[in-house]
C-alpha cells in the first residue's frame, strides 16, 4: 500500500471515530481539502456530531482555566513573597555584610582551581552580576581597568546584543570584554533560548585576589560551624 493509500485509510479510521476534519490533517501533516475529499462519505453519528461542535468551546475553556490557575498561583507566591521580604526589609547590609555575601557567592559560583589561580565568577544571572560586582568594587577595591568580562553564548545568538547587555549589567566597557566563546556542539542545536544574552565571566587576573577569596571563604565557613553548627 502506498503511502497517499494509508493515509486515505488512517483517516478514514480517525473520522470515524469522531475526530475532525482539522485533528486528522493535523496528525497526517495534510491539508484539511485532502482529509475533507477523502472522508466526504464517512457519516457521523449524533454524539459525534454535538461533540465536533462543542470541542472548540472546551479546548477555550480548559485554556482560560489552565491560564487562570497558573496566574492564580504565580499571584499567591507574590504574596508569600512579599511577607517574607518583610522579615529582613530593615536590615542594613554594611560593607562587612556586603564582604559576607560576596564571599559565600564566590564560594557557591566562583573559580576555585589552583591551575589557574585567578578570580573568576559565572552566572547567567543579571542581579547576581550586579552584586558581585558591588563587592569587587566596594569590598576588595579592584581598579576598573582590571576587570574582564567574558561570554559564553550559543552560536545562534545575537554577540553585539549580548555584549551590549552584560556591559550594560556589569558597567564594564565592552572594550574590556575577551572574545564572546561560542561553541558548536550537539547541545546547542534545537535549544530554547533559555538564556537569550548567554552566561558572563567576571575575571580578574590576580593570583592574590584569588587567595584572599580562598582565605575568606575558609574563615566564613569556619565560623559558621563553629558558631551555629547542630
Amino acid at each position: 500500500m502506498i503511502k497517499k493509500e494509508r493515509e486515505q485509510v488512517l483517516a478514514r479510521h480517525l473520522r470515524r471515530k469522531g475526530e475532525s476534519i482539522r485533528e486528522i490533517a493535523t496528525h497526517l501533516k495534510v491539508s484539511k481539502g485532502s482529509v475533507s475529499l477523502w472522508v466526504r462519505d464517512v457519516k457521523l453519528t449524533g454524539p459525534q456530531r454535538r461533540f465536533l461542535a462543542h470541542k472548540p468551546f472546551l479546548r477555550e475553556v480548559i485554556t482560560k482555566r489552565v491560564i487562570t490557575r497558573v496566574r492564580n498561583e504565580q499571584e499567591r507566591r507574590r504574596l508569600i513573597i512579599e511577607s517574607h521580604k518583610k522579615d529582613i526589609e530593615k536590615i542594613q547590609i554594611s560593607l562587612n555584610g556586603l564582604l559576607i555575601v560576596g564571599t559565600c557567592l564566590y564560594w557557591a559560583e566562583g573559580g576555585k582551581a589552583d591551575s589557574n589561580r585567578i578570580f573568576r565568577f559565572s552566572n547567567s544571572d543579571p542581579e547576581m552580576i550586579r552584586v558581585m560586582m558591588a563587592f569587587i568594587r566596594n569590598v576588595c577595591r579592584i581598579p576598573e581597568n582590571k576587570i574582564k568580562g567574558h561570554i559564553h553564548l550559543h552560536p545562534h545568538l545575537n554577540k553585539r546584543v549580548a555584549l551590549k547587555y552584560w556591559s550594560g549589567v556589569s558597567d564594564i566597557p565592552i572594550s574590556q570584554f575577551h572574545k564572546t566563546s561560542s561553541p558548536k556542539n550537539r547541545s546547542s542545536k534545537n535549544t530554547r533560548d533559555t538564556l537569550p544574552y548567554g552566561t558572563f565571566d567576571i575575571g580578574i587576573y590576580s593570583t592574590d585576589l584569588y587567595l584572599k577569596m580562598l582565605g575568606w571563604i575558609e574563615v566564613v565557613r569556619d565560623k559558621i560551624l563553629k558558631e551555629h553548627s547542630i
